[in-house]
């Protein structure tokens, strides 16, 4: 298989979090964001949306959509789940990662900022309080909804991490980059921490690719 990613994309994050958990193993193929290489024709023909990731599967099929590549890995390798047992629990645990996927990174991402810049003349400041306001929103949300569960545990769907977990290591890298520290949510940054304990997560990271910058 070959992974088609960005360091910096936690789309990509999330999805080398869940390989490295299923111990899965993938050709790594870069693509700079802010160099445009994913308007290339050559990408564009594995993924006509020109977004990453996007999974090369043997066979030559392409799978866009981290989260949906991601329930596609959990269909093909059960072991270890990476969403909970029972339908009840894998809607909530599905919940707390579409909460990031859904309501922060749409909003947050690099092509939403540069169309910030180019439409509105957002600068680097106002682009960083857009960031802020959206991440602020819902993890205020996201915080009470983990302190509160009793399905939270070590990490956010009980004792060994999953879907949900990969979004939110992935978006506490994000918040990174925009200073934003994880101080005013102590659930998250509790899990955050575990996260970073965990080596599937830890190699992850955007810092630890080898087209990081």
């Amino acid at each position: 298989m070959i992974l088609h990613n960005y360091f910096r994309s936690s789309t990509s994050t999330r999805l080398r979090c869940a390989l490295n958990l299923k111990g899965i193993t993938a050709e790594y193929a870069a693509y700079a964001l802010k160099e445009k290489a994913h308007r290339d024709p050559g990408f564009l023909a594995k993924n006509p949306a020109g977004l990453v990731p996007v999974l090369e599967l043997e066979d030559g099929t392409m799978l866009p959509q981290s989260l949906a590549i991601i329930e596609y890995l959990d269909e093909v390798q059960p072991e270890p789940p990476l969403l909970p047992e029972g339908p009840v629990a894998r809607a909530k645990a599905r919940a707390l990662g579409y909460m990031i996927a859904c309501e922060i990174h749409p909003l947050n991402n690099l092509r939403v900022l540069q169309r910030l810049n180019a439409q509105f003349g957002a600068d680097e400041a106002a682009q960083k309080a857009w960031v802020a306001h959206w991440i602020t929103e819902t993890f205020d949300a996201l915080e009470l909804t983990l302190a509160q569960a009793p399905e939270t545990g070590t990490f956010c769907t009980g004792e060994a991490p999953g879907l949900a977990d990969c979004c939110l290591y992935a978006q506490g890298w994000n918040n990174r980059r925009f200073d934003i520290a994880p101080d005013r949510w102590p659930t998250i940054a509790r899990i955050l921490a575990a996260l970073q304990g965990v080596e599937a997560f830890a190699s992850a990271a955007p810092p630890r690719q080898p087209d990081a910058e």
